[in-house]
């Protein structure tokens, strides 16, 4: 298939605009495709493990089409939040309609905003980061740039990554310890790199500084420009965003573990490290995140030429539905506990 099925990824903010069009009950139009509509066609369309031919790839990898459609995501992600906004701002809103189009609007800032700045800040171009960063800024995340770059890609499936989820943990429990460690471990990720710089707190390098200010003036600029309450309903459309990002998050290394070696270090990151999906649908709409094996193998391979690893273990579902599952924890454990491997649990119990 050519770049022409990404455009698929751009039904998700298609479905947040019906919401805040239509509202009433078209309100939740976002959540319920995202996570009632897409589950349902990746359990009716079959799996396709298949790899292209390192030829077909290595084209593919300098095609500018499949950046750009990733670059689109800033403006409409943008046109989003300004039409969000507005409508929080202007419109004559039922309690209802409100929680609904907090939920819309954050579903769109979870995926094509978060997920797409994980792509992007993986990139070396400069002007792509800060595509990246300013993907993360309505989901007040901006930290994630650099605890996932400089934390989860060193730590992965080790008790040290706050992004992997333990054996048993349920995701509830994990939105809390990810959270609050991740923004703990960027900022002395950040205070590590200053040091190596020569560089003190109160530095203009010191980029955990200037994302605090740049969410802060954002949310403040709202509630200035607007009022306090629409400032307030874009601050939960932005956790609404974050927590799908740490929903995703439990779901790609839950349970498993990287062994130490005779020198206690960690073995290095292998495909057998990450869950991996080939659903259709939740590969498309997350740009290949579901290949996540190969992304951590090499994080900056491009999304359009990322494989499917034999070895790498396989959700029985796609990642969408295997969000939705995650919020039900006995049917979750049920489903994925069997399929962690035995001497992951046991590293799990010693630990």
């Amino acid at each position: 298939m050519t770049s022409i099925k990404y455009l698929a990824a751009y039904t998700i903010p298609m479905a947040t605009a019906l919401a805040l069009y239509l509202k009433g009950p078209f309100s939740f139009a976002a959540l319920v495709y995202a996570f009632g509509i897409i589950p349902l066609l990746e359990i009716i369309l079959k799996e396709d493990s298949r790899n292209d031919p390192k030829e077909v790839v290595e084209v593919k990898r300098f095609k500018k089409i499949y950046d750009g459609l990733l670059y689109l995501n800033l403006p409409i992600v943008y046109a989003l939040v300004g039409w969000a906004a507005f409508v929080f701002y202007k419109e004559n809103l039922s309690a209802l309609e409100t929680v609904g189009l907090v939920f819309s609007l954050g579903v769109a800032l979870g995926t094509n905003g978060i997920n797409v700045a994980h792509e992007l800040g993986h990139r070396k171009n400069g002007l792509e980061k800060t595509i990246a960063k300013a993907l993360l800024l309505p989901s007040f995340y901006m930290h994630f740039f650099v605890e996932h770059n400089w934390g989860h890609h060193t730590y992965a499936a080790t008790k040290e990554d706050p992004a992997t989820a333990k054996y048993q943990q349920t995701v509830y429990g994990f939105w809390l310890s990810s959270v609050s460690r991740q923004y703990a471990n960027a900022w002395k990720i950040q205070g590590e790199r200053n040091r190596e710089k020569g560089s003190g707190f109160w530095s203009v390098y010191n980029d955990m500084l200037w994302y605090t200010l740049f969410q802060i003036v954002y949310l403040a600029g709202i509630g200035v420009v607007l009022n306090t309450s629409t400032a307030l309903l874009m601050l939960a459309a932005g956790v609404v965003g974050f927590i799908l990002l740490e929903t995703v998050n439990y779901i790609e290394h839950y349970g498993l573990l990287r062994a130490k070696n005779e020198q206690g270090r960690y073995e290095a990151v292998r495909a057998i490290h990450s869950w991996n999906s080939n659903h259709i649908m939740g590969r498309i709409v997350l740009y290949e995140l579901t290949r996540h094996s190969d992304h951590h193998y090499m994080a900056s391979k491009k999304y359009q030429t990322l494989v499917c690893r034999e070895e790498a273990p396989q959700m029985p579902f796609g990642y969408p539905t295997s969000m939705v599952i995650s919020l039900l924890p006995p049917l979750w454990f049920k489903l994925m506990n069997p399929r962690v491997p035995e001497q992951m649990k046991a590293l799990a119990k010693a630990q």
